[in-house]
């Protein structure tokens, strides 16, 4: 269903991107932004399911900046490398990968004749939340228990589009206290808790937790359903 494009940037980087696309004309567009495990398999079959849904789906790679063609599992030492790959890009100068951000919104605009969303876990889920913040042409964007949204610095962004967020009660890298006062300091701010860990939508973690995945899912497709069309 899916293959790899190349994507070129405002600064003139070229970087591959997981396409995806629905049988017959696209609803619509979503951009999918990856764990720190880089564009592996898991996230292009989320990608794929937003195709099956009827979506145009982009995923960027976000680490390419810094080593091109990162695909990790999810062992301890997977868990390593993707840390330190994801401490470097968020080392890097500002504006640091949203350039790369932007032209896979761009692409999906163009291809899909649509309006475009934003969905990402994890580290993607903080980069959704400042894509939502910070750059052009998104519809909607939904963060999966985005690591360090919920810290001050993230927390004083202002979203411009219509947000949903999915958060884990149980998630040891976000307290849920700081979870609590994200909503409350952004009520216009849709967001979700679940019984569940960090990682609960993937099927390939341990964290892995059907319901919440789910539930979640119904609720992202939903939310994409009433801003993109």
């Amino acid at each position: 269903m899916g293959q790899f494009v190349d994507l070129t940037s405002s600064d003139g980087l070229v970087a591959p991107a997981w396409v995806a696309r629905p049988e017959g004309a696209p609803r619509g567009a979503v951009v999918v932004l990856q764990e720190i495990f880089g564009v592996n398999s898991h996230i292009r079959s989320v990608a794929d399911r937003f195709a099956a849904n009827g979506y145009l789906a982009v995923a960027p790679s976000t680490f390419h900046r810094i080593k091109p063609g990162v695909e990790l599992g999810y062992t301890g030492d997977d868990m390593q490398a993707g840390m330190g790959l994801k401490a470097a890009v968020e080392g890097l100068p500002a504006p640091g990968v949203l350039p790369d951000i932007q032209a896979a919104i761009d692409y999906a605009a163009r291809h899909s004749g649509g309006r475009v969303g934003i969905v990402g876990f994890c580290w993607g889920g903080l980069l959704t939340w400042r894509a939502a913040s910070l750059l052009q042409g998104l519809s909607a964007a939904v963060p999966y228990y985005g690591g360090g949204v919920t810290t001050p610095g993230e927390v004083a962004r202002q979203p411009q589009v219509p947000v949903l967020a999915h958060f884990g009660e149980r998630d040891h890298w976000i307290p849920l206290d700081s979870v609590q006062a994200f909503a409350k300091a952004h009520p216009e701010v849709e967001v979700h808790v679940y019984q569940a860990d960090h990682g609960f939508n993937c099927d390939q973690r341990g964290s892995y937790d059907e319901p919440s995945a789910m539930a979640a899912r119904d609720r992202t497709l939903a939310f994409f359903d009433k801003h993109l069309a």
